[in-house]
């Protein structure tokens, strides 16, 4: 597993973009992770998503829209 980036959202919690690998295979991680307040560690929710190498086309090209719809 391999953690890209965290993006603060607020209120303790980020989302965290990491390559993940389940049963062999490697999956582009979405995830909100929050902090534990008795550790003070960051520890996932079961908000996000897993997307497969054969949806990151798909996924760039709509976040690409969504930008160039935003500015």
């Amino acid at each position: 597993m391999a953690v890209i980036r965290d993006i603060e959202k607020g209120g303790g919690e980020v989302i965290r973009v990491e390559i993940s690998e389940y049963k062999g295979q490697k999956y582009l991680n979405l995830r909100v992770w929050f902090t534990d307040k008795q550790s003070g560690e960051l520890r996932p929710t079961q908000k996000g998503v897993a997307i497969r190498p054969d949806q990151y086309q798909d996924l760039k090209a709509a976040v690409l829209e969504a930008e160039s719809q935003m500015s």
